[in-house]
């Protein structure tokens, strides 16, 4: 059996029919704001409907797992896709690292109970000019998020 690779070059499939949760850090918002501005192109280049995306607001990236499981437990039609944008820059202490640690495992641990794919944009960049590299234009970590979230719930 052959395996494919996908390329972030590669053509946008079609995503028309999914409802897509995109849960955002308040929290360096001069670097969140752009990785949602790449995901949300990105969905609209995958031909998902602006009536389909939810977006939620969170204080920093360590809400971001409970505004993910607040989409999936809403009332209504629960998204088929989740893309959680955050940044937790290197600081003087370990706190970054308890941050990314906690918020990766809660997205992993949702992902799997509830068998929605999560792209994960939460960025650990060691300065701001790393930030501000991964946030914007080809390498922008929103767009690599929600690629890689629709290519989940499209298997």
């Amino acid at each position: 059996m052959q395996r494919k690779h996908y390329t972030k070059r590669q053509a946008a499939g079609d995503a028309s029919l999914l409802t897509i949760g995109v849960v955002v850090s308040q929290f360096n918002s001069d670097i969140t704001g752009t990785m949602l501005e790449g995901a949300l192109a990105t969905l609209r280049a995958w031909k998902v409907k602006d009536r389909n995306i939810h977006i939620c607001r969170v204080p920093g990236s360590f809400e971001i797992p409970l505004g993910c499981a607040k989409l999936l437990r809403a009332r209504g039609k629960k998204p088929d896709v989740l893309i959680a944008l955050g940044c937790v820059l290197r600081g003087e202490t370990k706190h970054d690292e308890y941050i990314s640690l906690a918020v990766s495992h809660a997205l992993q641990r949702l992902m799997l109970d509830y068998h929605v794919p999560i792209g994960f944009g939460v960025i650990t960049p060691n300065n701001l000019a790393q930030a501000k590299a991964r946030s914007r234009g080809k390498a922008n970590k929103g767009i690599e998020a929600a690629i890689a979230a629709l290519r989940m719930a499209l298997l």
